[in-house]
């Protein structure tokens, strides 16, 4: 499998933009080592090609669809298209338009936004809260990773598909509440944020995930956006 490079001076921009975000952010201290696992986590993961899947509930569940826009798309770095495929493009009668205007990214799937197979699934079954942990079963190889979101670490589909992912031999890593519960604890890296509410523990969530979106894209991609 062809894997993608990382670029030494975009790693070393990404430990310094990881820094300075903590020296912003103290109220996130706690988590500093665990964000650096889970950074150099996705960025082994994205060398060899792997998928990030994500999963939550509610303002969770739009959190990784959110994710997902980030890491599929330019973020604050230009992402040019490998050349050999630029110059496949250029053959196509088609493909010539889009040369200039598509980017590389990062495969990053939120698990459940296939409104169908979730109700077949509701329907089919007599067990609820499987649907993340099916569509995990049939998509996840080894090399991918999940990211699970869970602002009280007790979501039962969360838990599930965390399940599955310790068969397959995916790391995990939670992005939760202060507590965990047992997201947290159940996770390869747990990332605990700070917070008394839901609201303002998904706005804790935020900038933390951004951070990972920025830090993985710097660590590939070293041209800034125009």
């Amino acid at each position: 499998m062809q894997t993608r490079p990382v670029a030494p001076e975009g790693l070393e921009q990404a430990h310094r933009t990881i820094a300075e975000y903590f020296v912003r952010h103290p109220e996130q201290a706690a988590i500093r080592e665990a964000f650096g696992r889970a950074f150099e986590t996705l960025v082994e993961c994205f060398q060899r090609n792997g998928t990030l899947f994500l999963c939550g509930n509610g303002g969770s569940f739009a959190d990784c669809q959110h994710i997902s826009g980030e890491l599929m798309k330019t973020f604050e770095r230009k992402r040019p298209l490998p050349e050999d495929f630029r110059d496949k493009l250029r053959q196509d009668p088609v493909g010539a338009d889009l040369v200039e205007e598509l980017q590389s990214g990062f495969r990053a799937i939120p698990l459940g936004l296939s409104a169908s197979l979730v109700s077949a699934i509701w329907n089919d079954s007599p067990t609820p809260n499987i649907h993340y942990a099916q569509e995990l079963t049939v998509l996840a190889r080894p090399g991918d990773v999940l990211l699970a979101i869970s602002t009280s670490g007790r979501a039962r589909n969360v838990l599930n598909a965390m399940a599955v992912a310790r068969a397959l031999g995916v790391p995990v890593i939670a992005l939760t509440g202060p507590d965990g519960g047992d997201v947290a604890r159940q996770a390869d890296i747990a990332l605990r944020l700070p917070g008394q509410r839901t609201c303002e523990i998904q706005e804790a969530h935020l900038p933390c995930y951004h951070l990972l979106c920025l830090a993985v894209e710097q660590a590939f991609f070293t041209e800034a956006r125009g």
